[in-house]
């Protein structure tokens, strides 16, 4: 089987709209959640989220491409180039039949939808944007992408809620171990701090509501956790055989060693631990390690009640005593949960995790849960071999993805 590595990095997120930025910010801890902006949230139970801050859109795309486009793909864009220039891609001789894009979203043009829909109720005559389908359709970005660069390799989206850009992943490592592509431009884009994201995720009472300190509210496997804060943004992978990247002289930032992929059969919403730890173990067996090779784990770690002691119990299980050995982060206690672009801005960082040997940490713990017994890094980075890592992404529906990433050696 051909060997993939990570060649590129992309990352438009709440506390960074580039790659080293966002890696500066999670080791410094930074909360990205504070009151919502975009629309007046003010009779909503959820007022705050974790915001893109700064970002616009015509700093990277003309204005009148950018109106033929939602939200969601501006951003899968932006995360985009920076990965395919961070990879030399941009200036690379490559044959571009051998590149492919898998991008990914769990909803997609949710902007775009909210938008039309308004239009529709003014006047007596229905009225639609032209490019209102083209707008919506999560696929969308992948083809953005692949136009812009004449990438006409595997081309589509992967949709598997929360696990929809590990899942991209996935898939990418999969086409090029099976020499059906040399790059693989792969990730996750969201766009859904809107009156119909905060207000259905309301509905299921899965939010945060702690509307006095947004700052702290993400916070992961504390014993007083009520819910995620819901965050926006992209990330983007080159993924590359590793005789393609070694020819033209590419950065290796880490090498893809194994993925698991499986399904919950349980439930639409709730958490299943015997789901995530199929995923873990599958994970394991496609890289060829042990548990007790494994030295950090980029968990799912939404802090939702059931969610992360779910997560904590599928630890457990995969890993027995080992489990207490390893260290444990959530960027989501920082970044919010970006939903289907959630796995690949956790890939990044688990990928810099490899490429630094430092784990970022996890913010906003003040209250022990004796449920929630494993070192989740607390507080501080910290410095530690990290030979192999793991980064979880399990989504609505029961869809669960695991990622197996390796420190780099020839």
């Amino acid at each position: 089987m051909r060997r993939v590595v990570v060649t590129g990095l992309g990352a438009l997120t709440p506390i960074g709209l580039d790659v080293p930025t966002y890696w500066e910010n999670l080791l410094k801890g930074t909360s990205g959640a504070d009151y919502i902006s975009k629309f007046d949230a003010e009779k909503f139970r959820t007022r705050f989220a974790c915001e893109l801050k700064g970002f616009d859109v015509a700093q990277y795309i003309d204005r009148r491409e950018a109106r033929k486009m939602d939200a969601f793909t501006h951003y899968a864009i932006v995360a985009a180039d920076e990965a395919i220039r961070d990879a030399g891609l941009d200036k690379a001789s490559i044959d571009k039949d051998n590149v492919g894009v898998i991008f990914s979203s769990g909803i997609g043009g949710l902007y775009t939808f909210i938008e039309e829909m308004r239009g529709y109720t003014v006047g007596s005559a229905p009225r639609f944007n032209p490019f209102f389908i083209p707008k919506m359709i999560i696929d969308i970005a992948a083809g953005h992408i692949s136009i812009k660069y004449g990438y006409r390799g595997p081309n589509y989206a992967t949709v598997s809620a929360c696990a929809s850009s590990s899942n991209a992943i996935a898939d990418g490592f999969l086409l090029i171990q099976a020499g059906l592509a040399e790059i693989m431009v792969v990730g996750g884009s969201e766009a859904a701090i809107n009156e119909a994201g905060v207000g259905g995720f309301n509905a299921m009472r899965a939010l945060s509501e702690r509307n006095d300190d947004p700052k702290t509210a993400s916070r992961p496997f504390d014993k007083d956790r009520d819910g995620f804060v819901l965050g926006e943004g992209a990330a983007a992978l080159v993924l590359e055989s590793l005789e393609h990247a070694l020819r033209r002289g590419a950065r290796i930032y880490a090498e893809v060693a194994g993925i698991g992929l499986a399904g919950d059969a349980h439930h639409i919403t709730a958490p299943c631990s015997k789901g995530a730890a199929l995923v873990m173990r599958r994970a394991l067996a496609s890289a060829r390690i042990t548990p007790e090779e494994v030295d950090y784990i980029n968990v799912h770690g939404t802090s939702t009640p059931l969610g992360d002691i779910s997560e904590t119990e599928a630890i457990k299980a995969v890993f027995g005593d080992h489990a207490y050995k390893l260290n444990i982060s959530s960027t989501k206690s920082m970044i919010g949960h970006l939903l289907g672009a959630a796995g690949a801005v956790e890939a990044v960082a688990t990928v810099l995790s490899v490429y630094h040997q430092t784990i970022h940490p996890t913010i906003n713990h003040f209250t022990d849960d004796p449920e929630c017994d494993l070192n989740y890094t607390f507080h501080q980075p910290v410095q530690r071999s990290v030979r192999y890592a793991i980064s979880n992404s399990f989504g609505f529906g029961g869809h669960n993805a695991s990622i197996v990433f390796k420190r780099y050696e020839e």
